[in-house]
């Protein structure tokens, strides 16, 4: 009680709370159906899926728990971990799991671009939040995936089905994410707001002096968000990306500097610049112009 399972293949964790073996790489777990489930608290080297058909109490991940609702949807990556620590008692559950391994996707499209599938790195505080119509789209998927390894007959053209399987999951729960994002949120109906004035205030308290320019991370930490989810939220309520909009926020900023009078170091440095150069390069990207071309042009006027 108490360790942590090393999930190093998708049936170490089918083998640890009861479930069928369906393939080496793959396998669909309805929980529903487990009659001696426990919790566990899983260090994953598989990617993974969970829908949650009720209500859990104090999941984990990484080093905070969490409380999620009804038909809750998480995903785990390899090196990630998450769960609830074992107890020793037998647990009534119902939900899905799908576990694959990053070798089923080997030489394959979804393959080489599975890291775009940034809620693999969401918190899972940032859970998607399924209605009855999104939750039956996906475990439709699920079962039919069932269907097709029963029985263990594998053929060449298994592993193709399974990612193929794989790849519209994925697809719509990037869909619900989105749609999710677009609707009030108490947490995150003023994100733009408190973003802005997470920017404001770090430079008024001259933190640039000891860290540098702001960086996503910095901003999703103080907004208790992961860097992943915090960068799609702003990207979907935007239109532009995290880093973008921090960029404009310090070279607006470091305009408003030099058009009182500052040098081009000076204001470099006072927005937290390493070398002037760097602050040149981007402002003249931003503004078309180099800062010393746009203090000329001002004292012509």
């Amino acid at each position: 009680m108490g360790q942590i399972l090393k999930v190093h293949s998708v049936n170490d964790y089918a083998n640890y709370i009861g479930a069928p073996v369906l393939h080496p790489l793959v396998n669909v777990i309805h929980y529903d159906e487990l009659d001696h489930c426990r919790h566990s608290l899983n260090n994953y080297d598989v990617y993974a899926i969970f829908i949650a058909d009720e209500t859990l109490e104090n999941l984990t991940y990484g080093q905070i728990n969490y409380d999620l609702q009804h038909h809750a949807l998480m995903c785990v990556a390899p090196g990630q971990i998450g769960g609830k620590t074992d107890t020793g008692e037998e647990i009534q559950t119902k939900g899905w799991a799908l576990l694959f391994d990053p070798d089923l996707l080997r030489d394959t499209e979804l393959g080489t671009k599975i890291h775009n599938y940034t809620f693999f790195s969401y918190n899972t505080n940032e859970a998607l939040l399924m209605d009855d119509r999104q939750r039956r789209s996906i475990v439709d998927i699920l079962e039919q995936m069932r269907r097709e390894l029963s029985g263990g007959n594998y053929d060449r053209h298994t592993q193709r089905i399974m990612v193929a399987y794989i790849s519209i999951v994925l697809e719509l729960i990037g869909r619900y994410y989105s749609v999710q994002m677009a609707l009030p949120q108490p947490n995150s109906a003023d994100i733009l707001t408190r973003f802005e004035n997470l920017l404001r205030r770090y430079y008024e308290e001259e933190l640039q002096l000891q860290k540098g320019l702001p960086t996503v991370k910095y901003c999703a930490q103080e907004l208790f968000l992961s860097p992943n989810y915090f960068g799609d939220l702003i990207k979907q309520l935007t239109g532009d990306t995290a880093t973008s909009t921090i960029r404009r926020f310090v070279l607006q900023r470091a305009k408003a500097m030099l058009t009182a009078g500052y040098s081009v170091a000076e204001t470099a440095d006072a927005m937290g610049f390493g070398y002037p150069q760097h602050f040149s390069r981007l402002f003249k990207n931003y503004f078309g112009v180099t800062p010393s071309v746009l203090q000329k042009s001002m004292r012509k006027r």
